[in-house]
């Protein structure tokens, strides 16, 4: 592998500064840093310096990126479409692998370099669309890093073999265990927990589950997950996605929920949504709860909108959240970059000595610029290598 060096780049805390990578990680940041012959240069001219960006939440099974116009004329309940999206896949033949694959290569063009992508397990497609992931995930490893969850979309006790299902996708590598609303779907929270809790359990594996649940009901179900959590020593291994109900609680209740979540190392995911509640960022980070980012799926049978561009899903964190002052925008592009990776747990990361060498160049002065104006990738490394310039990709250099 090729050493690299950037000059003459602006990190956030200010400054001009050189980032020397050697064997793929960054060993050196600082400014006129001196390199050996041989070694790759690439002149910044200016550009800023941020670290490769981090998708908490998506669906690559499910996209339809690349592919043409789907139109959607699907009924307004989630069970009109978990229904319509099984039924189509099932009639198109729907392939995960290679939509999976355009979409991460898009991600990457944007700057991201690590993906946390929940993939649908049921018992009619069985471990297909995982299998399909996995096969985008060995390609492109080196380039994008692929974290999938084991995901029950269909349910998991309304569809009697899911949860023997979800056991084998951990089996054959899955690095999460995913859940789905136990309350309003599986109607047995207490059964439901119990089931999806026992066999992350088996395989030592964290969780991360989607609850949509609103009000008091999903707050029901959030201290049923995180009694689970403190009974079996999970701390910091569970993942919230959505958790709606924070958004629609009283603020005793939120205070309490806050304060269990902060305790027991729970962490939420926000897509932040124009049309549903939420839970606030600013509260979050004021008990100290983990909370990171996501787009959920992109333009699929679900949604037409979402975009494979981290840093307009913080300026949507940012504006649902009424996030103006600069330092309160950094708490956006937190959610994209070091608390997403926490969360899921991505290591090396960061702009540190010893960190891969994930590393995007933007045309902007400061952070804030860089997420309120969706700058311009101007330069794409993952792991020490050229991936992109200018949003197009970049034959590599090592």
């Amino acid at each position: 592998m090729t050493d690299l060096l950037l000059k003459n780049v602006r990190v956030p805390q200010g400054g001009a500064a050189d980032v020397l990578v050697r064997g793929g990680c960054i060993q050196r940041i600082g400014p006129g840093l001196a390199v050996d012959p041989g070694t790759l240069v690439e002149d910044g001219a200016g550009a800023l310096l941020l670290p490769g960006l981090v998708e908490g939440h998506t669906h690559l099974d499910k996209t339809t990126w690349d592919s043409p116009w789907y139109v959607n004329e699907v009924g307004p309940a989630l069970t009109d479409r978990i229904e319509n999206e099984r039924a189509w896949r099932a009639r198109t033949g729907h392939d995960a692998a290679s939509h999976s694959r355009a979409l991460a290569l898009a991600f990457l063009r944007e700057g991201t370099t690590r993906i946390r992508t929940h993939v649908d397990i049921d018992t009619e497609a069985g471990l297909r669309h995982l299998e399909g992931v996995h096969a985008t995930r060995q390609e492109l490893a080196g380039r994008v890093e692929i974290q999938t969850v084991a995901f029950p979309q269909s349910g998991l006790l309304i569809r009697p073999g899911t949860a023997e299902l979800l056991d084998q996708a951990l089996g054959q590598g899955a690095d999460v265990l995913g859940g789905l609303d136990p309350s309003a779907i599986d109607r047995d929270p207490a059964r439901s927990l119990d089931v999806l809790f026992g066999i992350a359990d088996k395989h030592g594996k964290p969780i991360d589950i989607h609850l949509h649940e609103p009000g008091e009901l999903g707050a029901f179900t959030l201290d049923l997950i995180l009694d689970r959590v403190q009974a079996l020593g999970m701390q910091g291994k569970v993942v919230i996605s959505h958790a709606f109900c924070l958004g629609g609680v009283d603020a005793k209740r939120l205070d309490g929920l806050l304060r269990r979540l902060a305790t027991l190392e729970v962490a939420l995911l926000t897509t932040a949504p124009p049309s549903r509640p939420v839970p606030a960022v600013r509260a979050c980070r004021e008990a100290g709860v983990t909370i990171f980012g996501g787009n959920d799926g992109i333009r699929d049978t679900w949604t037409p909108y979402g975009s494979p561009d981290m840093l307009a899903r913080a300026m949507l964190i940012g504006l649902r959240n009424d996030l103006r002052r600069d330092d309160e925008v950094e708490w956006a592009f937190d959610c994209v970059t070091d608390a997403a990776a926490r969360a899921c747990g991505f290591s090396n990361y960061g702009l540190t000595p010893g960190a891969r060498a994930d590393l995007v160049l933007v045309d902007a002065s400061c952070i804030a610029q860089a997420v309120a104006a969706r700058a311009p990738r101007r330069l794409v490394v993952s792991g020490g290598v050229v991936v992109a310039r200018d949003g197009r990709d970049a034959l590599s250099q090592g």
